[in-house]
Formats: structure tokens, C-alpha cells, sequence
């Protein structure tokens, strides 16, 4: 045995004295589906559907090269004018998935005269990008203005960026966005926002939180300071990434952020099935009225409060109960996440569900019914398997 594998089965040890072993999820396990970011069930959207089928039919399997080669498809210009458009952002520019956009972000506009200062919460490719990105780190405790304000006055480096998610990807809150832009103009910062739970889902018809700082008083130092990152995996139901900001860059991330510079262009089913998303989205704006109505009834039925987005999280007394918790659930047809340490920021282990706008009312009756008692028993005997 080489010391890899020695060392291979010591990590696995520790795992699973620490009741942290992970297995793989299969969606055909069970019948509802809650643990998916599939919000608005647009991914089996027959219109979605179609255009994913028509665009691959058209333009085969793959883009077949990097965007910088032959890999941009009129698909992607066109996607990335509909998400400019949706969510009211100057322009758009697609990347493979949500990570690469946000590593892509990070790595290309920090260096090491850059200082990056990290909400605690925020999600493992925003960390990962700030790592890479060659300039100091900065992580500051979550939604706290005052703590970003004492790191950006403090600093030495000649520039700055701030980094939170609009809307929490485990705790399902909102990021304080309209005081973090006030102090970004300020005190001379960049502010990255991750939309990747808040597209789809919360602000004006799903055009995310910063959609609505673009008008009044907050307009002119959006346009400046702030860049969107945002997924296509969660609400759009398709697979992929997108930085939206100014023109000059995202000019400078087509000739420096090698998540983008070197990997190929996103796939021609997954860039038609988005704009065919975003497009429903706008035909169709009930759908976010519909998934703050499930996801407040799911709330309840937890005792937690309604989230901001589709995300709601419920804490369990330990990574044990949190397991038993969704094993029952599972076993009742249901399936949730079941997040603990380090998945989770705050160390809190949790279940975590969204509200789906596609529920039937005998779907959301069930998993009200269910929950309430799995999450009760959970609470009142944390130690029972």
C-alpha cells in the first residue's frame, strides 16, 4: 500500500468518525424533489426543452473550442443580451459554469495590490477565486457593514473588492447590498455580487437584488462599482455562468481571466435552454410570486423564517440528526439537503430545501405535513437515530 492510499483511508477514517461522510444524490431516488436549485422547474420546461433540442440539432453537441477561437455561437451573444437585458445590466459575457464565472471575476480583477474583503458566508467559488486571486483576503463576519468598513478604511493596497452573495446560498438571507454599495463609493471599492440564488427568484419579476439599485439614487454608483456573477444551473434550469458589468470589464476578463480565456464555450443545449428560460421568465413573472408562496408555506410548516430567494435552511442539533432527519424524509419520498461542517459557514449543521414554484398543491400539502413532524422530532430528540 502506497502512502497516498494509506493517507487516503485515515482521511476516511476521520470522516466518518465525524459523521461527515458524503454520498453521491440521485434525483431518481425519490419522487419530490426539494433539494435540487431547479426553482422555478424550468429545466423540464417543454419551451426550455426545445430550444436546448433545436440548438443542438443546429450546432451539435458542443461549442468545439475556447470562445477566443471558433467557440462563440451567435447562442451566446444572444444569451448574453437577454440576461443584459433581464436583469438591466450594461452587458453580459457566458462562461461554462457559476464557478469559473466566479473564479474567472476574482483572479482577473485582484492582484497584488488588491485587497479582497470576503463575507464569511459566501460560496466556495467566490473563496477559491479570492485564494487565487494573488492579493490579500480579508474575510469579515457575514452581513456585517461595519466589520467591511473597518477592512476597507485600514487597508494599504491601492485597490479593493468586496464580495457577498445577494442571497445566501445555505442560510437563504439577503446581503445588506444597498449599504455595500454606499460604502463601496465611499471608500473606493468594487463590490461583487453573487446573484446565483437571487436571479430567477427575488427582485422585480427575478432580475435579482441588484436589478433594483440600477434606478434612484443607487444608479450611477452600480454602473461603477458593482459586477454580477450569476449561474444558469439554479432557476434558468440549464448549466452555465455569466459576469454581468460594464463593457470595459468585461473586455478585460475576455483577454486576462483564464477560466474563460482556456476553457471551452458553453454547450450549444445549455445556451439556448437558458435564454429560453429567461424568456419564460418574462412571459411568465407569477413563477417568483409562486416560489416565495411554497417557500414561506415550507417555512412555517419548519418553524423558520420565510427566506429572501427560494433557499430556506432549517438547523438540526448535530450532523447526526441532520442525517436522520433527511433519511426520514427520504424514506417518506421526500428529499432535502442535508448540509454540515465545513459545507455549511457557520458551522451549523442544516437541512436545507427550496420552494419550488412547480409544486402541486397536494406536493406542497405532503412536504408541509412531513417536515413539520420530521424537523419537530428532530428538535425535541437529537440524540435518537
Amino acid at each position: 500500500m502506497t502512502a497516498h492510499h494509506v493517507w487516503l483511508a485515515e482521511q476516511a477514517a476521520i470522516r466518518e468518525r465525524a459523521g461527515l461522510t458524503r454520498q453521491l444524490g440521485s434525483r431518481a431516488q425519490t419522487r419530490l424533489d426539494l433539494a435540487g436549485n431547479d426553482y422555478l422547474g424550468l429545466s423540464c420546461d417543454r419551451r426550455v426543452v426545445a430550444a436546448a433540442v433545436a440548438a443542438t440539432r443546429a450546432w451539435g453537441a458542443g461549442a468545439g473550442a475556447s470562445r477566443l477561437v471558433t467557440g462563440t455561437l451567435p447562442l451566446h451573444t444572444e444569451l448574453e443580451q437577454a440576461l443584459a437585458r433581464f436583469t438591466g445590466a450594461p452587458a453580459g459575457l457566458v462562461l461554462s459554469s457559476g464557478y469559473a464565472a466566479n473564479l474567472a471575476v476574482l483572479t482577473a480583477l485582484a492582484d497584488v495590490d488588491t485587497l479582497v474583503v470576503s463575507d464569511a458566508h459566501v460560496h466556495a467559488s467566490l473563496v477559491d477565486g479570492a485564494r487565487l486571486a494573488r492579493g490579500a483576503v480579508q474575510v469579515v463576519p457575514h452581513n456585517d457593514v461595519a466589520a467591511v468598513r473597518t477592512a476597507l478604511a485600514g487597508r494599504t493596497q491601492a485597490r479593493a473588492i468586496v464580495v457577498c452573495e445577494s442571497v445566501y446560498s445555505v442560510l437563504g438571507d439577503a446581503a445588506p447590498l444597498g449599504a455595500l454599495v454606499d460604502l463601496c463609493e465611499e471608500l473606493d471599492a468594487l463590490l461583487v455580487v453573487d446573484e446565483a440564488h437571487g436571479i430567477g427568484v427575488s427582485g422585480d419579476g427575478g432580475r435579482g437584488q441588484v436589478h433594483g439599485l440600477r434606478s434612484g439614487p443607487h444608479a450611477g454608483v452600480v454602473a461603477r462599482r458593482v459586477v454580477v456573477t450569476a449561474t444558469l444551473s439554479k432557476a434558468l434550469g440549464s448549466q452555465g455562468g455569466a459576469v454581468l458589468a460594464a463593457p470595459a470589464v468585461l473586455d478585460h476578463l475576455v483577454n486576462v481571466a483564464r477560466p474563460f480565456v482556456y476553457d471551452t464555450g458553453l454547450a450549444p443545449a445549455a445556451t439556448a435552454a437558458a435564454t429560453a428560460a429567461v424568456h419564460v421568465l418574462e412571459s411568465v413573472p407569477d413563477l417568483v410570486e409562486r416560489v416565495h408562496a411554497h417557500a414561506a408555506a415550507l417555512a412555517a410548516a419548519c418553524g423558520v423564517e420565510p427566506p429572501a430567494g427560494a433557499v430556506l435552511s432549517v438547523p438540526m442539533p448535530s450532523p447526526g440528526a441532520a442525517v436522520a432527519a433527511s433519511t426520514r424524509l427520504a424514506d417518506d419520498d421526500l428529499a432535502v439537503g442535508c448540509f454540515r461542517p465545513p459545507s455549511v459557514p457557520d458551522g451549523v449543521s442544516r437541512l436545507r430545501l427550496a420552494g419550488r414554484a412547480d409544486l402541486s398543491p397536494a406536493e406542497l400539502a405532503h412536504a408541509c405535513r412531513t417536515l413539520r413532524t420530521v424537523v419537530a422530532d428532530a428538535r425535541h430528540h437529537p440524540d435518537e437515530p
